[in-house]
């Protein structure tokens, strides 16, 4: 007689389908679809077939947008955006709380439909998207009660642009027009093309509350109506996606003022060390690698694992692999579903295809795949060096890598050696280990012993080539405000840099003065030996280092040795400043003496010392927070400084517009490469000393003089520079932004202001980006 174990172990369990007649039903009656324009639905035009991944089956037709129909839909969004912004607060949140509410008397309709668009399992459009996606309407609902009380002086951007993921389209979409609505911003929709129903189903229910019209449009389509609401007169894109397609919005926005929000895709990694409890590690690689069919741009595809308990983790991951059901989305039972399309399967085969070339040894899932859909088994793939395409390319399907390693510095090296940086998770029962680790990952989210954890109080911003812009709570609202635009301000003409290297009579000094760049805490002479004639009023004032390519590539290299910089604590690093400030009083009439001298206003001098104290009083009050998100959880949010920050100055205010971005950026941890003012750089040859006098370690600020255009190209395509500053002319901003986009280099362009006026808080936000670190608690 079998005992229970042996029946529990070998039986089956029979087909558990959820009913979809009634949104098969709803998607009959309407058959075709139009878009949602300025508060009503739009005659059906160009069709787009919709299918359901998993049988191939057609579901409904949608309208290929046309660049006609996103620009009325952008008209539409920017008639409603007074009367939008004009409501206060509590107006807005009584339409996204309605809003909320209706999603939840729909949750069962909305569930079934994501399943039928997208192939995912019921179980996680059920328990994971819906949730999310209605707590983040509720949560934001809230911000825009608080709005006005929370970010005083700021202003809605404007009209927005949304261009949703395939993977999660109803959590996408909520996720980006939930803030943007609280902020006050109208907003247009650019579904996915293989998943946009789920979208069509809210612009239904935006209807049926009454939402004011042209508040939310939506356009379906293609790549082509994706790229004319890139093109169209909105002022923020908010793209979620492929890390190719980001680059080429950067290139396509740049220079026109929009705002960017770009979340991309990024390998995440799983890190397992030795004290790990290994069958709770198994079921995190599960969640991590296959959740979703591994289409989640925070999934973790590439597994690294202790040496010392790898074979034995190995063995149980593909036991537990074996075990995944694969069939059909709509079974409660049902681990793994079908990719969002064909196009899709066919990426990750032919990924896989090049991972086995290049080596590595592929253990699959044995479970028979259905004779129709688009589904791809769960596979693991041992062996895989770290170039291997599978570890170095986001296949977005359900196909892991697993590495061993050894200590935990070759972990962290491990992990960190890609271009992006989404999130990661670590797995050790020693909590100490864990955070040290987690604090050393560059990634934007880090969970321990868990992974995918997510909640719309939690910021999830992507560091490196995993994205632009933050997500995620407070500072999600924050992204979709801005502050008044500031008063414009001339900019000083551009030195010639082809006078004669050479001085032909002797300076006005009793001793020749030679200014040189400042790197690395020393003065250097420029690689090039190059100087020019810095004049005013056709009188020369004085020979200025000419830096080029070398001298910048020097500076970066003594900028990342100076990264004890960023570890020093804010108190610190206030100490310093203060410092600097009283340094700067006692040479204050010498300052002054050298700004009359080129026609800049003494007052600077003053104004820069008040700038330096307020710096050092921010410097330790950059705080981090613990937010309340999921019980049994602490949710942890850290401000980091970028790490190596290019910055371009005004080609005026030469001591002050160099303070107030070189002070804010080193307040908050960063190193600078700073491009100081090309019409009077002398200024800042006698600020460094200034900063050798400081107590300012050698490579925190370095200062390279010369033709700023040129320079501000080399940091821009620098992959070592995290974050660049360009404050000069508008179409400086533009090609300091498309050559960006190579790498996706976070870009801020305050150009033409007054520097006494800035305000050292908005400085500081750009100064830093947020980590996100979840942890177990109480359990």
């Amino acid at each position: 007689m079998p005992s229970v174990n042996d029946i529990l172990t070998t039986m089956d369990y029979g087909p558990a389908p959820e009913a979809a007649g009634e949104v098969m039903g709803w998607l009959q009656a309407r058959g075709r679809f139009g878009h949602l324009i300025g508060g009503a639905m739009t005659a059906p035009g160009p069709q787009l077939a919709v299918h359901n991944p998993a049988t191939d089956e057609p579901l409904a037709e949608v309208t290929r947008g046309s660049a006609a129909d996103v620009t009325a839909a952008v008209a539409a969004a920017r008639a409603a955006a007074p009367g939008w912004t004009a409501l206060s607060g509590h107006e807005r949140a009584k339409w996204l709380y309605a809003l909320a509410r209706n999603l939840q008397k729909r949750e069962a309709f909305l569930r079934i439909l994501e399943v039928l668009d997208t192939g995912k399992p019921i179980r996680e459009c059920r328990d994971i998207d819906l949730p999310l996606a209605i707590r983040e309407v509720y949560h934001h609902a809230g911000w825009a009660e608080l709005c006005a009380g929370e970010f005083p002086g700021l202003e809605p951007l404007g009209v927005v642009g949304a261009i949703l993921p395939s993977g999660c389209p109803l959590p996408g979409l909520l996720r980006t027009l939930a803030p943007a609505l609280a902020a006050g911003n109208t907003v247009v929709v650019k579904p996915a093309e293989e998943t946009p129903l789920s979208a069509l189903a809210l612009a239904e229910i935006c209807l049926e509350i009454g939402l004011p019209a042209g508040v939310l449009n939506i356009v379906t389509g293609d790549g082509a109506t994706g790229a004319a609401l890139v093109a169209a007169e909105v002022d923020k894109i908010a793209f979620t996606g492929a890390t190719d397609i980001g680059r080429a919005i950067r290139k396509a926005t740049a220079g026109s003022g929009k705002a960017l929000g770009l979340e991309l895709g990024g390998q995440s990694p799983v890190l397992v060390f030795a004290d790990a409890d290994l069958d709770a590690a198994v079921e995190g690689v599960v969640t991590a690698a296959w959740t979703g069919q591994g289409e989640s741009c925070s999934g973790g595809a590439r597994i690294l694992v202790a040496e010392a308990v790898a074979e034995r983790f190995t063995a149980r991951l593909t036991a537990r692999m074996e075990k995944l059901r694969l069939g059909d989305p709509l079974d409660k039972g049902t681990d793994i579903g079908a990719l969002v399309s064909a196009a899709q399967r066919d990426r990750v085969l032919a990924l896989l295809a090049r991972g086995v070339a290049a080596g590595a040894r592929l253990l699959q899932s044995s479970a028979p795949l259905p004779a129709q859909g688009n589904f791809v088994a769960p596979g693991l793939l041992l062996d895989a060096q770290p170039t291997n395409p599978c570890v170095t390319e986001d296949g977005l399907g359900p196909i892991a890598t697993l590495a061993s390693f050894r200590t935990p510095a070759e972990a962290i090296a491990l992990a960190n050696a890609s271009r992006q940086g989404r999130a990661a998770s670590v797995w050790s029962e020693n909590i100490t280990l864990a955070q040290d680790v987690a604090a050393k990952l560059a990634t934007g989210t880090v969970w321990i012993n868990s992974h995918g954890t997510a909640d719309a109080a939690a910021p999830s911003d992507g560091k490196r080539e995993s994205g632009l812009g933050r997500t995620g709570g407070r500072a999600a609202l924050r992204a979709f405000l801005r502050p008044p635009a500031a008063a414009p301000q001339p900019e000083a003409p551009a030195p010639d840099f082809s006078a004669a290297p050479c001085p032909d009579p002797a300076l006005p000094q009793p001793i020749d003065r030679t200014a040189k760049l400042y790197i690395g805490g020393a003065q250097k002479r420029p690689e090039g030996g190059h100087s020019w004639r810095v004049t005013h009023a056709g009188r020369e004032i004085g020979l200025a280092p000419l830096g080029g390519r070398k001298d910048i590539r020097n500076a970066v290299e003594a900028a990342h040795k100076a990264s004890g910089w960023s570890k020093l604590t804010g108190a610190a690093r206030a100490q310093v400043l203060y410092f600097l400030a009283e340094n700067l009083s006692l040479r204050a009439a010498e300052f002054e003496a050298r700004l009359a001298e080129s026609g800049d206003d003494p007052a600077e001098v003053a104004q820069t010392i008040r700038l330096a104290f307020r710096a050092a009083a921010l410097a330790d009050k950059i705080a981090g927070a613990v937010i309340q998100t999921k019980p049994q959880m602490l949710t942890l949010t850290r401000p980091e400084p970028w790490g190596v920050l290019g910055i371009a100055c005004a080609n005026r205010q030469p001591l002050l517009g160099l303070a107030a971005l070189v002070l804010p950026a080193i307040a908050a941890g960063n190193r600078v490469v700073a491009i100081p003012a090309m019409a009077q750089p002398l200024v800042a040859a006698d600020f460094a000393q200034v900063l050798d006098t400081s107590d300012v370690r050698g490579g925190v600020v370095n200062l390279i003089s010369g033709p700023r255009e040129d320079l501000a190209q080399v940091l821009a395509g620098h992959d070592d520079v995290a974050a660049l500053w360009y404050a000069g002319t508008p179409e400086g901003a533009a090609r300091v932004e498309r050559d960006s986009a190579a790498n996706l280099k976070a870009t801020w362009c305050p150009t033409a202001r007054d520097w006494a006026a800035q305000d050292l808080r908005e400085t500081l936000t750009q100064a830093t980006q947020t980590k996100t670190i979840w942890v177990p608690y109480g359990i």
